[in-house]
């Protein structure tokens, strides 16, 4: 994860295999890397790093920039907030804002998940993301490495990961989504830095402007198509609510099957979404402004005092204007929710992101979780589908919203609590370590002062 981990390594296996070691320093997306410089050092833009162009390594833990880690901590407890909903019932009834089912405090704690959480930490990843891919891009063009094929491999390999995830423990994955657009980012490598906050923008808002236009279109369908429609969705509610309530493992991956086929075509409307994230990432870590915000300090000042507010009456006007967005029923109205909810996530996330780079000392206990994104993603799947699933504890729809946010909260604390002893003995997540192995086919060292297997 940037996706729920990203994090650099070598562009080029041979180069780290074979080269002397020496001390330096790069800045990626939620980590410092180091690389040998046994030969000349050049800098790369962002203030803080120094390149070899011979080789590179994993730097020691206290050369990190904690502030990329905590943000990545701080979006990684977002995440498991928002998806705590779609592992305690139905995946299709977490989506759909201020469920009137709910009553007292389980509604006002499903209110706070809609109107402060969802939609606003999936794009806090996706642009971490988006600055993982620009650190990457600058240090192997300073190393004079083949970006390009590095960069596919590490795709693919998080896709194949992605895969794994959605097929065979939670079908609400964005790993692949992430693996799947990542490819449309080596397109904009070249883009002049100045050109990518509105590239961005304009790529978010190109899935608003789509929400609109499908929701005049369905003006025009029939009563008869748009009731059968909502049957559908109702439909599909059920047979989830039977395969991972009540059904035994192979059900439910037969139904994560149905479902991965429906999340891959909503990536239509999320896609550009999530590439304006990546592209708006991009320019924070080509700008500097994630490792040098002192250099940038009215551009946060606007994001926390300006974008964050904005963003927060807009997500509350959009709260009154429609509530609810039944799950099927898709019109003008509830297109204009969808699209002002979108709009609200954007600017609420920014501000976020704003706040976290002010509080990222304050806030240092999230680092261990962040520099273990990926791993602690995967493990909030395993851990909530083995406790609600009915081929577990069989916890399905028996907890109720407020319960499920204190759930969350403590689970993420053992998590923070877990990655800080994990740390302590090794280099780096197992998830990641097992990136890092696929991306580059042999075996990483894993314990602290283990030299690397070929």
């Amino acid at each position: 994860m940037a996706t729920a981990a990203t994090t650099t390594d070598r562009p080029s296996g041979d180069a780290a295999a074979n080269g002397p070691p020496c001390a330096g320093r790069f800045v990626s997306g939620s980590r410092t890397v180091a690389m040998s410089a046994c030969s000349n050092r050049r800098s790369i833009h962002g203030g803080t790093t120094d390149v070899s162009i011979a080789t590179f390594q994993p730097i020691a833990p206290d050369e990190r920039i904690a502030t990329l880690d905590v943000l990545r901590g701080l979006a990684l407890l977002g995440i498991l907030l928002m998806n705590m909903e779609g592992f305690a019932g139905p995946l299709d009834l977490s989506t759909t804002g201020i469920d009137p089912h709910w009553q007292g405090l389980d509604r006002w704690a499903d209110a706070f998940v809609y109107i402060f959480v969802q939609g606003k930490f999936f794009t806090l990843f996706s642009l971490l993301f988006g600055a993982g891919f620009a650190v990457m891009a600058q240090r192997a063009e300073v190393a004079g490495r083949d970006f390009t094929r590095f960069y596919l491999r590490r795709s693919l390999g998080l896709l194949g990961i992605g895969l794994v995830h959605a097929l065979l423990l939670w079908p609400g994955d964005i790993l692949v989504a992430y693996a799947l657009l990542s490819f449309l980012l080596l397109a904009f490598r070249e883009a002049p830095r100045a050109w990518l906050p509105a590239m961005g923008v304009l790529a978010y808002l190109a899935a608003v402007g789509l929400m609109l236009l499908l929701g005049a279109l369905m003006m025009l369908v029939p009563a008869e198509t748009t009731a059968a429609q909502a049957a559908h969705a109702q439909a599909a509610i059920e047979a989830q609510r039977q395969a991972y309530g009540h059904g035994t493992y192979p059900q439910a991956v037969l139904q994560r099957l149905r479902d991965f086929g429906t999340a891959l075509g909503a990536l239509l409307v999320v896609g550009p979404q999530v590439l304006g994230m990546f592209l708006i990432g991009s320019w924070f870590a080509r700008s500097g402004a994630i490792a040098r915000p002192e250099g940038y300090r009215r551009l946060f000042a606007w994001l926390r005092w300006g974008a964050l507010p904005l963003g927060l009456a807009l997500m509350l006007a959009s709260a009154w204007y429609q509530p609810w967005l039944a799950p099927g029923r898709f019109d003008l109205r509830s297109a204009a929710a969808y699209a002002a909810t979108s709009v609200a996530g954007l600017l609420m996330c920014l501000g976020y992101l704003a706040w976290g780079v002010r509080w990222s000392h304050a806030l240092r206990g999230l680092a261990p979780a962040g520099r273990m994104a990926l791993s602690n993603y995967l493990g909030q799947s395993l851990v909530c589908t083995v406790l609600f699933y009915g081929y577990g504890l069989g916890w399905f729809e028996q907890m109720g919203r407020a319960w499920q946010l204190l759930f969350a909260v403590a689970l993420f604390a053992a998590q923070v609590g877990f990655s800080r002893a994990w740390l302590r003995r090794f280099r780096f997540g197992p998830m990641e370590w097992l990136w890092r192995a696929i991306t580059y086919w042999r075996l990483p060292p894993l314990r602290r002062g283990e030299a690397g297997a070929k």
